[in-house]
């Protein structure tokens, strides 16, 4: 059986510089993706044309810069990541083969075979941020699976995760005994969910 071969990670986008090109439909939906993740993301947007919902995005973020204009290769001196939004195939190729060139990561989007990562689904609950992927197999089941996280999970772990720390912070012993008494303690979790779900 095939396993996803995928390394998730969690960047940092406000210490980093995120190229978008394209601003239509697709540069929205991954603006959107962006900032609803990392608000404070720092992004730069290249379009010649702008559509009104990036035009919204961009007046709610202020910080996000646009460039009204075709891309030109040098858009992505200084970037550390790069998404490929427009829907233009060539130019799409062009990118990448830029980004490439200068070691940059790239997504181009709806062709899984030219990116270096996804950007999978996202379920976020205060500090606990899940990630899903399908391996680009299926952005609709990604979705359909967020969705059903957030309606399974709790929307009060801010309080959980704070005390969760507050007790790693005052347990004694090495590492591994640290988990064996974190593991006793949240097993409950799960015990509690079931328990809501059949009284």
């Amino acid at each position: 059986m095939n396993q996803n071969p995928l390394y998730p990670i969690f960047l940092k986008l406000s210490q980093l510089n995120v190229l978008i090109v394209g601003a239509g439909k697709v540069g929205f939906e991954k603006l959107t993706f962006m900032l609803k993740s990392s608000p404070d993301a720092r992004i730069t947007v290249v379009a010649p044309q702008v559509s009104e919902g990036v035009q919204e995005l961009l007046r709610q973020f202020p910080h996000v810069q646009l460039i009204r204009r075709p891309y030109l290769s040098d858009d992505l001196r200084n970037r550390q990541l790069v998404i490929a939004a427009t829907n233009d195939h060539p130019l799409n190729e062009r990118i990448r083969a830029d980004a490439r060139a200068r070691a940059l990561l790239i997504n181009v989007a709806d062709t899984p075979e030219l990116c270096d990562f996804y950007l999978g689904a996202i379920v976020t609950r205060g500090d606990l941020k899940v990630a899903i992927s399908t391996n680009g197999k299926s952005p609709t089941f990604a979705r359909r699976f967020r969705q059903l996280l957030e309606a399974v999970l709790p929307g009060e772990t801010a309080p959980l995760l704070l005390n969760l720390r507050a007790i790693r912070e005052q347990l004694q012993g090495d590492f591994s005994q640290k988990v064996k008494t974190l593991n006793q303690l949240t097993a409950g979790l799960l015990a509690a969910r079931q328990g809501q779900r059949t009284g």
